[in-house]
């Protein structure tokens, strides 16, 4: 077993109580999250455009040791953009092998979960705690967005904050 398998595959752990669960477009990927985001954000980075095809990502924050994966741990391909490299070396992006769907983004500590991959009923219903609380690196925006979050030119709080 592997260092992902034994962090997020673990079947030893009586405690962990599944709160919201996620899957890859196919269904072939699925796993839960065992607590709420630790917060959520809107990222606007040139390599999120690139590796999402689209002008942002939306990610909802949550701790590794909240993340059990239930199904298709085979199907799982990892990706460095900082190296371009098809590997997992943390930070990476997390897809389905099969689908191609990304999955998140897996920091050293945090995992970065992408809200729309969650079920969250028909018609959704998206929880508070998964909407963002503010854009990041909204200086390589695409398009401006008046939504009054609070936007960031790099990572929130430690960078410049833009009016």
């Amino acid at each position: 077993m592997d260092e992902f398998e034994k962090l997020f595959a673990r079947t030893d752990d009586t405690n962990f109580e599944a709160r919201y669960e996620a899957s890859c477009h196919c269904g072939s990927v699925r796993y839960h999250v065992g607590s709420e985001p630790v917060d959520a954000k809107i990222c606007h980075c040139v390599m999120c455009q690139k590796l999402h095809g689209a002008p942002m990502q939306w990610a909802a924050i949550f701790h590794k040791h909240h993340v059990r994966f239930r199904a298709g741990l085979d199907h799982l391909r990892f990706f460095n953009g900082n190296l371009n490299k098809a590997a997992r070396i943390l930070p990476c992006k997390v897809s389905c092998s099969l689908c191609g769907a990304l999955l998140a983004d897996e920091g050293r500590n945090m995992w970065l979960a992408f809200p729309s991959l969650f079920d969250f009923g028909t018609p959704p219903k998206v929880p508070e705690t998964f909407k963002p609380t503010c854009h990041i690196f909204y200086a390589a925006r695409v398009f401006d967005m008046d939504d009054g979050l609070p936007k960031w030119s790099g990572h929130s709080e430690v960078s410049a904050r833009l009016e």
